[in-house]
């Protein structure tokens, strides 16, 4: 099973906290540059597999997700759990998934905290880019890069408690049943 959505990274000061006596003013980079990283986390090896581009993810992105998926040959049923993005849900992303043999699991609208991805990018947004300040698009492409390269290495001990299959249930809980 992999859990798939796309992150767009946008080159900017991504602030903290921080507390001192005198006025500190942050350089922001102009224009609007962005790394799209469209991901699929394998929730049983723990593993990422992704397709970038700096421009739009489209549903012929998808279809490289797809048959870079498909091109592992797990030799297992393969099942994507993805959100309602207009791009994964064309015919197009379809119908080759259906050429493929993988199942497409939509999630309900609004449901993000279902997708175990989320996880992964909120991760990589406070280890490569939170409190940092970037001077070039480069090394802001490079921050997230290295970031997502080390998750299965430096990264491992914090990723394997971060991305487990617990999900908050609401059961019990006397403010719904008004």
């Amino acid at each position: 099973m992999f859990f798939v959505d796309a992150a767009h990274f946008v080159l900017g000061s991504y602030l903290g906290w921080l507390w001192c006596a005198v006025r500190l003013f942050v350089r922001a980079a102009s224009g609007r540059q962005r790394y799209n990283v469209l991901g699929a986390w394998n929730a049983t090896t723990q593993e990422l597999i992704r397709v970038t581009n700096h421009t739009y993810v489209t549903a012929t992105t998808v279809c490289e997700l797809l048959q870079k998926i498909a091109a592992l040959g797990l030799g297992v049923p393969i099942t994507l759990v993805l959100d309602n993005a207009r791009y994964q849900r064309c015919e197009l992303v379809q119908s080759l998934a259906r050429q493929l043999g993988i199942e497409l699991l939509f999630l309900p609208s609004y449901s993000p905290n279902l997708n175990l991805i989320e996880r992964l990018w909120k991760f990589t947004k406070k280890k490569a880019l939170q409190s940092r300040h970037h001077t070039n698009y480069a090394d802001f492409h490079a921050a997230v890069d290295q970031c997502l390269d080390q998750i299965a290495t430096e990264h491992k001990q914090e990723i394997s408690s971060l991305m487990t299959l617990n999900f908050q249930t609401f059961q019990d809980v006397p403010l719904l049943r008004a």
